[in-house]
């Protein structure tokens, strides 16, 4: 009954564990879908940023169900970046700061430094020293942990940041630094990047054949691994340079091919960009009736903006507010996983201590029998030395009866001896004690004397051993 019962136990401890291993295996498999997701997104983000958003969203919201605390941050991240591409800085970085705070949770530093380069670059066209800040503290978390393609993404967005402060000696420094790192981690997109942001230094310092020659290959590379959103900004940039060079038909093809990819990738900003470079384009050509039609457009635009920045601010307010809440429910959420695991390994220490007392008992019952088996033994032993005992007692009852016969034998034949020898020795004493005496008065002669005195002695000799002899003769009870 002992043995079924441990058994018992047995089975229902290890299907608890079981259980738990499944649930781990499960877990496992889920935070690669989540992995997946992010990585899905933030390939995407220069062909279809809404894309990248939601793949971000996919990935939040699986992570969250699962308290899983990287896969939050990055998940968080990835569509900070996808806000970034599309421009609504605000929603971005709420985002990044919400990737900032689940890394620092997660106590991982490689996520900190990519977040504080993308917080640096959203600052670039606001604040340049703000973005320097963010980027040198991006900076010193790469280099700290070695990661050359998180020094090549600062290096680049430092770049950026001279770029616009017209510091193009300090911008091209950083972005061969970058160049170099991607080249020998064989980056596929970023030394494209890094060729249209000298490119367009060039057509800055108005040196326009150099900028030319180095968009057009920009443009070919990105062309050919459809990067949508990089193709529109180089072209964008062809487009100017070939209004500056007055070759308007250049100018309207790049134009004409931008606005396509800026529609095809949902770039609002980019289009609207677009709409300026047609702009210029139609005012250098004279054309003033169709310059004035393409800055009507932008006046639009611009009012519409306006009023889409106050719906999207209450968007946002709306959205923290629901993000708040979920925040709140997943917390709760947390708490939950943590006491279902709380109970989960009270359960299995209960059982673990149950199993340890059923075997202590166990052990403790087959130690009593061995004690109970060893015991009997030992009687068994003890009984048989008592039987010696009582044997040997027995003869040495026998030996000591015999030998007080034997005594009692022996202290009657002393008593009779004594008697005997009182009476047998005292009338050869007389004899000899007389034959002194009349000695000393010259009555005998001495020769008659010494023999009868040795007639005397032989006489009581003779009765010594005589008597000696009855005394230790067994046969002999009597004088």
């Amino acid at each position: 009954m002992k043995k079924a019962y441990l058994l018992l136990i047995i089975f229902l401890f290890l299907s608890l564990a079981g259980a738990h291993a499944d649930v781990a295996i499960d877990s496992k498999q889920d935070t690669a879908q989540v992995n997946l997701l992010n990585r899905q997104g933030f390939k995407i983000r220069f062909t279809d940023h809404e894309q990248t958003i939601a793949k971000g969203q996919q990935a939040l919201e699986l992570a969250q169900k699962l308290n899983y605390i990287y896969g939050i941050a990055e998940a968080y991240r990835v569509m900070g970046v996808g806000e970034a591409y599309a421009h609504n800085s605000t929603q971005a970085i709420a985002d990044y700061l919400n990737a900032l705070s689940y890394f620092k949770r997660a106590k991982d530093l490689s996520g900190q430094g990519k977040v504080y380069n993308n917080i640096g670059n959203l600052y670039l066209e606001l604040d340049y020293d703000q973005s320097l800040f963010y980027l040198q503290k991006a900076l010193a978390i790469a280099q700290q942990l070695g990661d050359n393609k998180a020094m090549a993404g600062v290096y680049l967005n430092m770049g950026n940041v001279y770029q616009q402060k017209k510091n193009f000696n300090a911008s091209l420094d950083y972005y061969n630094k970058s160049r170099d790192l991607y080249l020998k981690i064989n980056d596929p997109s970023n030394p494209i990047i890094i060729l249209q942001n000298i490119a367009i230094i060039y057509y800055k310092l108005k040196q326009y054949d150099k900028a030319e020659q180095m968009l057009l290959v920009a443009n070919k590379q990105a062309k050919s691994k459809d990067y949508n959103t990089l193709i529109a900004k180089i072209d964008l940039t062809l487009s100017s340079l070939y209004t500056e060079k007055k070759m308007y038909d250049e100018a309207q093809r790049f134009t004409d091919e931008g606005i396509g990819y800026a529609q095809q990738t949902k770039d609002a900003d980019m289009e609207a960009q677009f709409t300026y470079n047609s702009y210029q384009l139609a005012f250098h050509r004279k054309n003033y009736q169709q310059a004035m039609s393409y800055l009507h457009t932008i006046y639009v635009r611009d009012s519409t903006l306006q009023a889409d920045m106050l719906s999207s601010d209450l968007a946002l307010m709306k959205r923290q507010h629901d993000q708040q809440e979920k925040q709140r429910e997943n917390e709760l959420i947390i708490e939950r996983q943590k006491n279902d695991r709380v109970k989960f390994w009270w359960a299995v220490s209960a059982s673990g201590l149950l199993l340890i007392v059923i075997a202590l008992l166990f052990g403790n019952v087959r130690r009593k029998a061995k004690t109970n088996v060893r015991l009997t033994e030992l009687n068994s032993e003890v009984s048989r030395q008592k039987d010696n005992l009582d044997r040997i007692n027995h003869h040495l009852e026998e030996i000591i009866d015999e030998r007080t016969r034997d005594l009692q034998i022996k202290n009657k034949k002393l008593s009779e001896y004594s008697s005997y020898l009182s009476h047998q020795i005292r009338g050869p004493i007389a004899t000899l004690k007389g034959l002194m005496n009349l000695e000393k008065e010259g009555l005998v002669d001495q020769q008659e004397c010494i023999n009868m005195m040795n007639k005397c002695v032989s006489d009581i000799d003779e009765k010594i051993i005589d008597m000696t002899d009855i005394l230790h003769d067994p046969k002999r009870t009597s004088f």
